[in-house]
């Protein structure tokens, strides 16, 4: 048994169509999880970035303030989107009395709002997990597959060649042992990355909730939305719709 008979070169070349199939399948779903777990995990710093407005939000002195430090050019930002929404929803709900929804009294129609910006960001956040989460569940067995078809044909070419001693079994057999291996070397980052990011995205929505709770109690009892949505000023009391 010559020294290259463990090379990925020889297991290729001593591999048929289906060992091929195997190996490609846990190259995709390798790239596609790495790839997952690379560009969320760039979302997540990014969010992490922005969630620093949101506490700094509080410190300013004026509602527009507030939104300047929010920074409303950044995209995608979660907090700044729940904010907008927030204010033009109370400005409708002010100017629009007459419509279906004037029957909602301004809390419920607050919080129904919020509740829509928290579920899209929501949505965004999990985006891509799914990938994750099949193939960490799913490689290992595709691994398995492709180990199980080598030994099989391994079996099959000792059976012709009528010996069965261990430098012709080991060689074959360790060859489709690799794919066993490749399986779960694709697997493992995918669960551990899944795993990481599902615990960022809970800190994230945590964060959110937070500020969506102390928003909601300043549009609520202390501030009051003019025809402009974007501008907002404290009140001692707000009026109850007729």
């Amino acid at each position: 048994m010559n020294e290259n008979t463990f090379s990925l070169g020889q297991i290729w070349a001593q591999g048929d169509s289906v060992s091929h199939a195997v190996a490609i399948i846990l190259i995709v779903m390798s790239l596609a999880s790495w790839s997952v777990i690379l560009i969320k995990a760039w979302s997540l710093m990014q969010l992490r970035r922005m969630s620093a407005g949101a506490k700094q939000f509080w410190h300013t002195t004026s509602f527009d303030e507030g939104m300047a430090a929010l920074k409303p050019t950044q995209a995608d930002n979660p907090f700044c989107d729940l904010a907008s929404r927030s204010t033009e929803a109370v400005s409708h709900h002010v100017n629009h009395q007459n419509e279906l929804h004037g029957v909602l009294n301004l809390n419920d129609w607050l919080t129904s709002t919020m509740r829509q910006s928290i579920d899209d960001t929501t949505g965004r956040l999990q985006s891509g997990l799914s990938i994750l989460a099949s193939v960490g569940s799913t490689a290992p067995f595709i691994g398995l597959f492709g180990t199980v078809w080598g030994i099989y044909h391994a079996l099959i070419g000792i059976g012709a060649a009528g010996q069965a001693t261990l430098d012709k079994v080991a060689g074959p057999v360790g060859e489709s042992l690799v794919m066993t291996a490749g399986g779960l070397a694709v697997a493992i980052p995918a669960v551990l990355g899944y795993n990481a990011l599902v615990r960022g995205n809970k800190e994230i929505l945590a964060r959110l909730k937070h500020f969506a709770h102390d928003l909601h109690a300043f549009l609520v009892t202390g501030g009051k939305v003019r025809k402009n949505p974007a501008t907002v000023h404290p009140l001692p009391a707000r009026k109850e719709a007729q």
